[in-house]
């Protein structure tokens, strides 16, 4: 009887009430939208970070054409963002797809591939200035396999860009890695045995049922990898603190050094504006044009 009654009910019923999404509302109400709303106050004023803002108007927006720096800092985090998602994605894909599979090897081998998201960030940087010291690190040594004769990696503006697209992916392939091996976990093993009794391989059952069932996750992580490459900075700060010259002056750390070190507060809010403007126009543009918004379950009618 009480199962004839669920079944009755619509989709729009069977889903938790508002009332579960209060405390992520609340959160996302002080810690988010409240500090936009005073970076935008702030970005119409003047403020060294001492005393009261002074009113500026449109001043700052409009030394935004001015900025010298700024069409380079954006150039460099499109390619940071880029390069970020080129290398992640299909890595994380994989070794998550891998690492669902069964048996203690894989087990131990995905604890160790955790190992750089439990560092922090200062961990991180000091990990990697150390190998790429062309003195005494392994720059010396990997140094002229990768064009780098003299192993100055830090040194050359192409090559720390590189560098920096490197270290962002090392650090958090082993997030996305873990979103796909539970997504991958999730997927029928009926599907696997259906498509084996039809003689599918290896190779034919991944491009035919893990990669459609992983469409989700691949949006979503897709759209992480996006928006927290666009606001990454803290260990390139601390491995080439912007340079050489400007070659790894990405558009957040572009922010930092103009509210924190030239203390130009309110130049760097609208800096802080126009990156939350471009995290949120690329990751609804993400979500439009692969449809997420349409998708359903993959599990609909199993």
């Amino acid at each position: 009887m009480q199962t004839g009654r669920l079944h009755g009910r619509s989709p729009v019923h069977q889903r938790p009430g508002v009332i579960w999404a209060a405390p992520a509302f609340v959160y996302f109400l002080v810690f988010a939208v409240v500090p936009l709303v005073l970076v935008v106050g702030l970005s119409f004023t003047h403020w060294n970070g001492l005393g009261m803002p002074r009113w500026a108007g449109a001043a700052n927006w409009s030394r935004l054409a001015e900025d010298p720096t700024l069409g380079s800092s954006i150039r460099l985090s499109l390619i940071l963002t880029a390069v970020a998602w080129l290398v992640q994605t299909p890595i994380s894909l994989l070794l998550g797809v891998w690492a669902a599979g069964p048996g203690r090897g894989r087990a131990a081998l995905s604890a160790v591939f955790f190992v750089p998201l439990l560092m922090s960030n200062a961990a991180v940087a000091l990990l990697w200035q150390s190998l790429l010291d062309p003195n005494f690190g392994l720059a010396e040594l990997i140094g002229p396999l990768l064009g780098a004769p003299d192993g100055n990696v830090l040194g050359d503006p192409g090559r720390a860009l590189a560098a920096m697209a490197l270290v962002v992916s090392w650090q958090f392939i082993p997030f996305h890695m873990l979103l796909y091996q539970a997504a991958t976990r999730q997927i029928p093993r009926s599907l696997y045995e259906a498509a084996a009794i039809d003689g599918a391989g290896r190779a034919r059952r991944f491009w035919s049922i893990t990669l459609p069932q992983l469409r989700h996750t691949i949006v979503s992580s897709s759209v992480l990898i996006v928006v927290g490459s666009l606001t990454y900075f803290e260990t390139i700060l601390l491995i080439t603190g912007a340079g050489p010259g400007t070659a790894t002056r990405v558009l957040p750390l572009h922010m930092y050094i103009t509210g924190f070190q030239a203390f130009e507060m309110g130049y760097a809010s609208a800096l802080a504006v126009l990156l939350v403007a471009a995290g949120t126009a690329l990751s609804i543009g993400i979500v439009r044009m692969t449809g997420y918004s349409r998708m359903d379950s993959s599990r609909e009618g199993m």
